[in-house]
């Protein structure tokens, strides 16, 4: 009963997922990619995902060779450069990092907009919980020049096997070219609020997609490449032990996009994740834990969507909730 039950769900379930082919021909299931691409038809733009139930080696791929903007997503990869250098004996997570003034960012944080005084400093393990949790900008420019630069990150990057994702920009570099600000010195909260005041479009450009912009490959990542990165966090290729359980755990303390990943999955499910939004881009990529204990590695990028970000979500939140159900019940017919 319970196999003939599984076996039910999976035909359906397998009308919304793509499979790679490899998967495809072990499991005797279709080729289903056109059909998740619907699933997200009319609420998101284009839509990229990757991902794979952590020890089968087997990936489920959309549009996954195909590059996206990361947005705050590359901060995983800021995270595990800073991470490799307290690995090395460089860094400590109880280091005192100044931030000073002049790198102060706007965008979804706290710290620039809650200590407007000079004189703040903050560890290493807390500038990597504000830039995760928080997907704080200031805390992310800090850390990201605490880490060597852009190069440095993409240098980590390459050195794992990772070839389809660099970062180039800090946070305030990336805000300058997204919003056509080159001219100001910096984007602080009265920065950008002086900005918005001469030219109110701006606030309209923060919720729509900037075509340009994504096309610029800096700052970009294709699915499998995310998909990689996650899973060499995960399997302590990149990071010790003590690292890879001090970012998955910080991961598992974020609470932007709650709508995504997270929306449709049951009460209490584990989630582990980074989320990133600019302009007509909303992005989610991290780990969900099953009932059974299992665990998989999603990645989740959409760009060019011309829809309310809460519909944006609610595609994400779909995807999420689908893999989760196919992940899970095609075990239970094993």
């Amino acid at each position: 009963m319970k196999r003939n039950i599984a076996l039910f769900f999976i035909v359906m379930v397998s009308s919304l997922v793509a499979v790679q082919p490899a998967f495809a021909e072990e499991h005797n299931y279709p080729d289903i990619s056109r059909k998740i691409e619907k699933l997200s038809q009319g609420l998101a733009g284009r839509v990229g995902v990757a991902a794979q139930e952590i020890g089968s080696g087997v990936s489920l791929t959309i549009n996954g060779d195909e590059t996206f903007v990361m947005a705050s997503t590359y901060k995983v990869a800021i995270a595990v450069t800073l991470l490799d250098l307290v690995d090395k004996g460089q860094l400590k997570l109880t280091d005192l990092i100044d931030l000073p003034p002049e790198m102060m960012v706007a965008g979804n944080n706290a710290i620039a907009e809650s200590y407007i005084h000079p004189g703040i400093k903050l560890s290493v393990a807390n500038l990597i919980e504000v830039m995760i949790t928080e997907s704080d900008n200031t805390a992310t420019d800090v850390s990201l020049k605490l880490a060597g630069g852009p190069q440095a990150v993409t240098k980590k990057l390459r050195s794992i096997g990772i070839t389809e994702q660099r970062v180039d920009r800090y946070c305030s570099e990336l805000l300058k070219d997204f919003y056509g600000l080159q001219d100001k010195t910096s984007v602080s909260p009265s920065v950008i609020a002086e900005a918005i005041a001469k030219d109110p479009t701006l606030l309209v450009q923060m919720t729509t997609p900037n075509i340009e912009f994504e096309k610029d490959p800096r700052d970009q990542s294709t699915p499998k490449a995310m998909l990689e990165l996650l899973l060499a966090i995960d399997s302590g290729k990149v990071l010790s032990e003590k690292s890879r359980a001090f970012l998955l755990a910080t991961m598992s303390r974020t609470y932007t996009g709650k709508d995504r990943l997270r929306g449709l999955l049951p009460k209490g499910t584990p989630v582990a994740h980074k989320t990133g939004t600019i302009g007509g881009v909303a992005n989610d990529v991290g780990f969900i834990t099953l009932p059974d204990g299992r665990r998989f590695a999603i990645v989740v990028y959409t760009k060019s969507s011309t829809t309310p970000v809460a519909d944006q979500d609610r595609a994400i939140a779909e995807i999420s909730r689908t893999l989760y159900d196919f992940y899970y019940l095609t075990a239970q017919d094993k």
